[in-house]
């Protein structure tokens, strides 16, 4: 897999591109999922173009210490003046059987003693039951961290990974 990769950024990298700033022309930043059916479709979905947004992706567009630590950054130095949840429905994280990633750990070599110092595995890994509920925390959570100033405005979506389709959930003026 790695010299196909590698193969293809040859190709890639054998034409110049545009100059692009690393400050998001927009100023946005969008904390999204990590689930492949977004790849290609979220950015053009939303009329975003290449150097428009920050794109923070985990599973489950969680406000885990890394996306938050982004988001900081994002708005200190980088100029970002508002931020988008984006879930999207079908997602991997709602529902997630613990028990069965339990098992695929142990079953790959990882032992349970390991697995225990995460502590509450769930909690951990930040499975939930309802991607809505799940986009409605994580803009709560950030609305409310102390970290984030007041005046960046904060919106939660939900996409349809077939589709492309966004649904609002909550926007800034709601909260």
């Amino acid at each position: 897999m790695i010299d196909d990769l590698l193969l293809a950024n040859r190709k890639f990298t054998s034409k110049p591109l545009p100059s692009v700033s690393k400050h998001p022309h927009r100023r946005l930043a969008i904390l999204t999922c990590m689930d492949t059916r977004l790849v290609d479709m979220l950015e053009p979905a939303l009329g975003l173009s290449r150097g428009d947004a920050k794109i923070i992706k985990n599973a489950g567009n969680l406000l885990d210490e890394g996306a938050l630590r982004s988001l900081v950054v994002a708005i200190y130095l980088l100029g970002v003046e508002e931020i988008i949840v984006v879930g999207h429905k079908d997602c991997g994280m709602a529902g997630l059987d613990i028990n069965v990633l339990r098992q695929e750990m142990i079953r790959r070599g990882v032992r349970e003693e390991v697995i225990a110092e995460v502590g509450d595995l769930a909690k951990w890994v930040g499975a939930f039951e309802d991607e809505a509920t799940n986009v409605r925390q994580v803009v709560m959570q950030i609305r409310n961290n102390p970290l984030i100033p007041q005046d960046v405005q904060v919106h939660g979506l939900l996409m349809d990974p077939d589709t492309g389709y966004v649904e609002v959930l909550i926007k800034n003026a709601d909260l």
